[in-house]
């Protein structure tokens, strides 16, 4: 059910000629929707032409990754698993889970088997023992990571550009673990800028999105990630629930709603050149807003919309 993602206008700065579009990834199919679509799609051909009959990943309760490679799994005939982070959600509260978590009932919803396993035990994802565990579990398959990054995920995600994107100066997206940036990074023109905006602290991502390149082309904004992953605050918020008004455009507050704020952001202080064209990926992720208004709510915070 693949449909082509329009870019979208959004404005041009009139005192300095800068132009900002944006990719809408997010259209790009009804469940497994941006870059998710992207990182799966060749995993998913990969498993199944070595014949396996099940994939398993690894994700938090509120996991983009995990949602979409349930309805994606569904939809080519495969079974998943979804390993989740926090066993106090599994066994006897399960139901309770369930009826609170949008995004894990609509994960169980397309088919996929939870299993749910402490924070401690999560922490050795990576792990060979711990991969065989599973497999002593749940029999044979295809293994995809937490956040679906990989070389086959990276193919993928060189396939977000397009030749009619080769007009812009600069490409923008939100960074998670590195795999979607290194794709536009590798099918990015020469003349062409990747900048990334990465929802964690810190600059380790720098390494791990090297090793993937070769290209310098790129470089990582880390000034815009309001405390860490999935945390906010009220310019946040407030910022997204505008820009919906005034663009008719869904962001999530995880990924593209920050990178969309600093955007506007360095713009405002002219960091970039005159007559830059700007062209911002929205990577989708929306079903997230669900977890995130939970949490403003129960503290009395503005949500959003």
């Amino acid at each position: 059910m693949q449909q082509k993602p329009i870019n979208q206008f959004l404005f041009k700065d009139q005192k300095r000629g800068i132009e900002l579009w944006i990719k809408r990834e997010d259209l790009l199919h009804p469940e497994v929707s941006g870059n998710k679509f992207r990182k799966l799609k060749y995993n998913l051909q990969a498993a199944k032409s070595q014949k396996h009959t099940k994939v398993l990943t690894f994700g938090g309760a509120f996991s983009n990754h995990i949602l979409a490679t349930a309805a994606a799994a569904n939809e080519q005939g495969l079974d998943s698993i979804g390993v989740i982070r926090g066993n106090e959600l599994g066994g006897k509260n399960l139901q309770k889970t369930l009826e609170g978590n949008k995004t894990l009932r609509e994960a169980v919803n397309f088919g996929m088997h939870l299993h749910f396993v402490t924070r401690s035990e999560y922490r050795k994802k990576h792990q060979l023992d711990f991969i065989n565990a599973l497999r002593g579990i749940f029999s044979d398959f295809y293994l995809i990571p937490e956040g679906g990054t990989n070389d086959l995920a990276i193919k993928g995600c060189e396939e977000i550009l397009t030749e009619e994107d080769k007009d812009f100066d600069v490409v923008s997206v939100a960074v998670g673990t590195g795999g979607t940036i290194s794709g536009l990074i590798k099918s990015s023109s020469v003349k062409q800028k990747i900048l990334g905006f990465p929802a964690l602290k810190g600059d380790f991502l720098q390494e791990e999105i090297s090793n993937n390149v070769k290209k310098e082309n790129w470089q990582l904004i880390l000034n815009y990630h309001f405390g860490g992953y999935a945390k906010t605050n009220e310019a946040l918020i407030g910022f997204i629930n505008v820009f919906k008004e005034k663009y008719c455009v869904t962001l999530d507050p995880i990924y593209t709603g920050k990178m969309i704020y600093g955007l506007f952001d360095l713009i405002k202080n002219d960091y970039f050149k005159e007559n830059t064209r700007i062209l911002a990926i929205h990577t989708g992720g929306l079903q997230g807003i669900a977890g995130i208004n939970k949490n403003l709510c129960k503290k009395g915070k503005t949500y959003l919309l």
